[in-house]
């Protein structure tokens, strides 16, 4: 007599891990965290505009983001919330966005249906990958660069309006920053476009204006970002 193996039951993680475990879970998180991401690009460079008001006007605007909420909370605080709210949301986009992959990928055996079908869909998913990893390392340069250790002998930490002239006065730092931006416009025209038909608001008759948000919204961002260090370089914003 053979003896069968018991296999104990997987205990159930709580809801919302279980829904994230599922493809519409994942959907769900990266519309939202996309969401977040979008509003903080968005608002963030509105800020940023302020650059060409000046010295005193960007840095009293810097010094008005640590200032947020005190009393109530102590100075930088909420700052530090919203930058680990982000950091948090950037994770899980991403995440989801390998994951999701991953499992498209395991669920597609067979090859689509026509050349035309494949070659779209491998176009989108090319773009938004090199697109997602060159806006990842912005970030990250861009943090070191103006937030935490300066790469400039000129680096003074609170003087934002100098650091920001000073780095994008370099050539190579202007180019880069000016190609991330690209980039960033194509992941946003592509982010802002299934954002809704991740969330089901996909019907056919909203395609033209959908399409018209992506690309407006990539557009306006893009080229208020690129026009930053094109400024610098020019002496239209004047280094510190």
């Amino acid at each position: 007599m053979t003896a069968t193996a018991v296999h104990p039951e997987r205990r159930k993680a709580p809801f919302f891990v279980e829904f994230y475990r599922t493809s519409l879970g994942k959907k769900y998180v990266m519309a939202v965290t996309g969401l977040i991401g979008l509003g903080f690009i968005f608002f963030h460079m509105l800020g940023n505009l302020k650059m060409y008001l000046g010295p005193e006007h960007y840095d009293a605007y810097a010094e008005w983001l640590r200032n947020l909420l005190v009393p109530f909370l102590p100075r930088t605080v909420t700052l530090w919330i919203m930058r680990v709210g982000v950091i948090v949301a950037v994770a899980l986009h991403i995440h989801a966005a390998v994951t999701l992959t991953k499992q498209n990928r395991e669920a597609r055996p067979v090859r689509y249906a026509t050349k035309r079908d494949y070659i779209a869909a491998d176009y989108a998913s090319r773009t938004m990958r090199w697109s997602g990893v060159i806006v990842l390392l912005f970030i990250v340069w861009h943090l070191f660069d103006l937030s935490w250790t300066g790469t400039t002998s000129h680096f003074v930490r609170g003087h934002v309006y100098a650091n920001v002239a000073y780095s994008l006065d370099r050539w190579p730092v202007a180019l880069f920053y000016i190609v991330a931006n690209v980039a960033l416009a194509f992941h946003l025209y592509h982010g802002v476009w299934s954002l809704f038909q991740s969330l089901g608001w996909n019907n056919p008759r909203f395609n033209r204006w959908r399409r018209g948000l992506a690309i407006g919204f990539a557009v306006v961002v893009c080229g208020a970002n690129i026009s930053f260090p094109i400024a610098v370089l020019t002496r239209v914003v004047h280094v510190a």
